[in-house]
């Protein structure tokens, strides 16, 4: 039975291995592919070609060491083999939930430093158990638990948040003063000896890093680098200057795209071969424990594991299968692409959606930084200061909001100074044989790049500060988090056995499918798009045209809104209500938008144009106009219910819902008439206005004959007041829009094609 249970437990942990290896990799993509998307250097499918070659060579070649037991974060010997299975399981099962759960997010965490405090938790959670079971001291648990491990894991959270913020931007302000934003008309010189130290950076990183555990590299050539570094590092920066030259003078080919495609090429590798046992090392550690217990016939409760300690080697099949895991995911996974996009939009050059709102702690950062830089930069000299501005010079690109997106998030020297920053520092750190995280160096480093290249301006500043914050703050969470819980699943697994597996398995697979289907559900909304679009004509007919959809959409979600409104509250239902909330929240949202993008509309008008600025600017004041009623039809309605208010009486509803009737009917007339693009239809609708107007007039005047006669509840009377003086805003701000539309439409001119930047 027990042999049965623990073959149990070991096909669970395959079925893990294989569930962290799609989150795992989901998460660590961004270490990279960050750089090659953001800087746009090659086509997307060039870019996963690439990382998917890097990733197999790296798969394949790696020793597949459980890196994690052999540098000893707990001591096996001091263990049987029950509890190391306990410890095991207690892992995996935390590791994919909370690596889903980041991933979700969006946001990047190190596997490497969630992997290392599970297993810290879970041992710790095990080793206090038998402590107290063995009526120790708290002391012991040092017997258990190797703190100097601990303690250097997270020095090394710190130290490369630090260190690698700090050389990027370092490394990025010099190579901008010596290549500038026109880097491309440089001397072939110049970006030779550029390609000649990126090149021989990453090769040196890929030697070292990447495959000088592995069985490509003889322990002679090994030992020569070792014994040789800096003749190994002088020859290659000789030979890559010599290719670098010849490929820009002979092949004009462009050196910075190949430091790119070496860069990303080097890390997918240094990812597969290094942190592949981040996902499979656990099971496999688990899958020998088995088979040393399996032939000893000693009971699970009494076989000490001590031979854990020696090095786990992991078949090359396990290797070579895990490696077609990980290429498949990249490939496929969404969420992979929702992790790259949060780093490449905080590193992005110019504007564009922020994804993070600002908080206190990123405005103070911000403040004070300005002070600082004003204070330093009021030392310096006024000509070095007018020289350094020169180098950052760029000529300015205005495009309209939906067309920034085409545009590299950054240039190709920042994505090749990213690469080659990260790769050398992961080099020295490895080493060194220093715990350092490869996402927390290579975020880290894109991050320093962006301040240092000026992209956190003004008008950004503080939503990027906020969106660092949030990352940098979800690392330390990863931490915090995977400790705590790893321990509280073990206890679990100590506590209930089998029965304990079985629920925290089921409870797992429940939530990485609700996960799924509610990403895939977000995916699916996102691609429905749903949201407004922005005007980018230069005419007002060419306005009116574009805007159509947009109308469209606003007419049919304020019509869902307020029915939902009236009904809600008849039914006193605060589900609907706070659900509706949301809904009319995203349509303002949309329209600050637009709002937002009328600096690139008019940048992007002729002159002549006002008539159409006018137009746009007149037709968001309305859509403004219509979302704030609904707000505050919303909020009222929500308040009153909340606070469990009087109901609306019978009449009071009936009449309410006769507005609705009628409105809706108008609505979806107007609906129909801007999905056509018929704008005589609105006429129709507009010979309605006075009509409609005139029943909500009707309705004041019987409510105050109410109010006179038989209303006894104050707030029943604002609230039904209130909701219909908005109600008649509402109608009020649609029909000067529909009139707006309807008298400046002309079918017979040609609305102003736009140009193509």
């Amino acid at each position: 039975m027990a042999e049965n249970f623990y073959l149990f437990m070991i096909i669970a942990l395959a079925a893990l291995a294989i569930t962290d290896l799609v989150v795992g990799v989901s998460n660590d993509a961004v270490n990279f592919l960050n750089s090659a998307i953001g800087s746009k250097a090659i086509s997307f499918r060039t870019i996963m070609i690439v990382a998917s070659i890097g990733i197999a060579m790296g798969a394949i070649s790696s020793s597949g060491m459980m890196e994690v037991a052999r540098k000893g974060i707990f001591n096996p010997g001091e263990f049987v083999f029950d509890e190391i299975m306990i410890i095991f399981m207690a892992v995996m099962i935390t590791d994919i939930l909370l690596l889903d759960f980041f991933n979700t997010l969006g946001m990047p965490t190190s596997t490497t430093v969630s992997i290392v405090f599970e297993l810290l938790g879970a041992s710790v959670a095990i080793s206090t158990v038998k402590i107290l079971n063995l009526d120790g001291e708290f002391t012991d648990l040092w017997t258990y638990i190797n703190t100097e491990k601990a303690t250097e894991i997270i020095l090394g959270i710190i130290l490369s948040v630090i260190i690698a913020f700090t050389i990027g931007a370092i490394i990025q302000f010099l190579t901008r003063i010596f290549l500038t934003f026109s880097f491309d008309k440089k001397p072939v010189w110049v970006g030779s000896a550029f390609g000649s130290v990126g090149i021989t950076s990453i090769i040196y990183f890929i030697i070292v890093k990447g495959l000088k555990s592995t069985a490509l590299l003889s322990d002679t050539v090994n030992e020569f680098i070792a014994l040789n570094t800096g003749l190994f590092i002088l020859i290659n920066l000789i030979v890559w200057f010599a290719v670098s030259w010849m490929t820009m003078q002979v092949f004009r080919q462009n050196i910075y795209r190949l430091i790119i495609i070496l860069g990303t090429f080097a890390l997918a590798m240094a990812f597969a071969g290094n942190d592949l046992v981040n996902f499979i090392g656990v099971p496999i550690a688990a899958y020998q424990a088995f088979l040393d217990w399996n032939s000893s016939g000693v009971s699970a409760l009494e076989y000490n594991m001590a031979n854990l300690s020696a090095a786990v080697q992991t078949p090359t099949l396990l290797l070579f299968l895990s490696g077609v895991v990980m290429i498949i995911t990249l490939w496929f996974s969404t969420k992979a692409r929702n992790v790259v996009k949060t780093s490449v939009d905080l590193s992005r050059q110019d504007e564009g959606e922020e994804r993070f709102q600002p908080n206190y702690l990123s405005r103070v950062v911000v403040k004070y930084s300005i002070k600082s830089f004003e204070n330093v930069s009021g030392i310096l000299p006024r000509s070095l200061k007018r020289s350094i501005d020169a180098q950052f010079q760029k000529e300015p690109v205005f495009l309209p909001k939906s067309k920034v997106k085409d545009l590299p998030a950054f240039d190709m020297v920042r994505a090749s100074v990213n690469l080659m920053v990260a790769s050398v520092l992961i080099s020295l750190a490895t080493s060194m044989k220093l715990p350092l995280s490869t996402t927390y160096v290579t975020f880290m480093v894109a991050m320093g790049t962006s301040l240092a290249d000026k992209a956190w301006g003004s008008e950004s500043a503080v939503y990027r500060v906020a969106g660092v914050l949030n990352v940098i703050g979800g690392w330390f969470l990863t931490a915090i988090t995977a400790f705590v819980a790893s321990g509280i699943v073990a206890y679990l697994i100590y506590l209930g056995g089998f029965t304990a597996v079985v629920i925290l398995l089921l409870l797992s697979g429940i939530i990485l499918v609700r996960n799924y289907l509610n990403h895939r559900k977000k995916s699916l909304e996102e691609k429905m798009e749903y949201g407004l679009r922005r005007a980018e004509s230069s005419s007002i007919q060419g306005v009116i045209l574009e805007s159509a959809g947009n109308i469209s959409n606003v007419v049919k979600r304020c019509n869902k809104i307020y029915t939902n409104s009236i009904n809600g509250l008849s039914r006193q239902d605060l589900d609907v209500l706070k659900k509706n909330r949301k809904q009319v929240n995203k349509l303002s949202a949309e329209i600050d938008d637009l709002r937002d993008n009328i600096f690139y509309f008019i940048k992007n008008l002729d002159e002549g144009s006002e008539g159409a600025t006018k137009f746009y600017l007149d037709t968001l004041d309305y859509l403004q106009d219509m979302a704030q009623s609904l707000e505050y039809i919303i909020k009222i309605s929500y308040k009153h219910v909340n606070n469990n208010h009087k109901k609306l009486k019978y009449s009071q509803i009936r009449e309410l819902q006769e507005i609705d009737e009628e409105l809706e009917t108008l609505l979806e007339k107007t609906r129909n008439a801007f999905d056509k693009k018929n704008f005589e239809e609105i006429g129709a609708v507009l010979a309605h206005k006075d009509e409609l107007l005139e029943m909500v007039s009707e309705k004041i005047s019987r409510q105050i004959a109410r109010t006179r006669t038989e209303e006894s509840s104050p707030k029943n009377t604002t609230l039904y007041f209130n909701l219909l003086t908005e109600t008649k805003d509402l109608i009020t701000a649609t029909m000067n829009l529909l009139e707006m539309y309807y008298s400046d439409y002309d079918s017979n001119v040609e609305p102003a094609a736009v140009e193509e930047n």
